[in-house]
């Protein structure tokens, strides 16, 4: 695409790739565990068809709040929404091309957001979420057949006005399966390695989601 072109059709194509649950998603659940180093929490979790997470047997607090966080962050990412509704008030323009894939500026509503498209995936994403900056770089994809999930990527917040840093660098890789023959895919396994900032030395944590089963 040649730079200052509009986009619109390549990024929607990409948006329109990833993988979501259908609108009849009934919620599914598990046993979980969570490793860091030398700690093991175990409990049990379920999500619902409203996408609330439910944890059960941790009585760590941060554990707790962690498994659940990484369940509703799973679950949020797999809502069916057009593109119309998500990005109806912004326009799309190309802008360089490199390896990653070629850049898509952001105009209207969220002005200021950046992504990368290459071989319909994102594989780039620059936007600003409530007073922050978070950056993501997809690496690989798991392909489901009806759209991709992201399998290794990395994740940074910066300051908006700055750039300067908000914490470490987080990378992830993320672990995929059908319920049954045909989907819904659900997470079964998260590693998330962040790099040490600051004060606040670097860690891996594992996330896993065992005996998975339709609620």
């Amino acid at each position: 695409m040649p730079e200052g072109s509009d986009c619109t059709a390549a990024f929607r194509a990409a948006y329109e790739n990833r993988y979501t649950w259908d609108p009849g998603f009934a919620g599914y659940k598990g046993r979980c565990s969570w490793e860091q180093a030398d700690r093991r929490a175990e409990g049990h979790f379920s999500v619902g068809a409203d996408l609330k997470a439910q944890v059960e047997g941790i009585a760590d607090e941060e554990i707790h709040k962690a498994m659940a966080s990484q369940l509703w962050e799973v679950a949020i990412h797999r809502v069916r929404r057009s593109f119309e509704q998500t990005h109806g008030a912004n326009t799309f323009t190309a802008g360089s091309t490199d390896a990653v894939g070629t850049e898509v500026i952001v105009g209207g509503k969220n002005s200021g957001d950046r992504y990368r498209i290459k071989d319909d995936v994102v594989t780039m994403v620059h936007r600003h979420i409530h007073g922050t900056v978070v950056t993501i770089f997809t690496e690989s994809v798991t392909h489901t057949g009806a759209g991709y999930l992201s399998r290794s990527y990395t994740s940074q917040y910066a300051d908006p006005a700055t750039g300067a840093a908000r914490g470490g660098l987080s990378r992830f890789t993320d672990t995929f399966v059908p319920l049954c023959d045909g989907g819904p895919w659900v997470l079964s396994e998260r590693e998330v390695a962040t790099e040490a900032h600051g004060e606040t030395p670097a860690s891996r944590q594992l996330f896993r989601f065992l005996d998975l089963q339709a609620c």
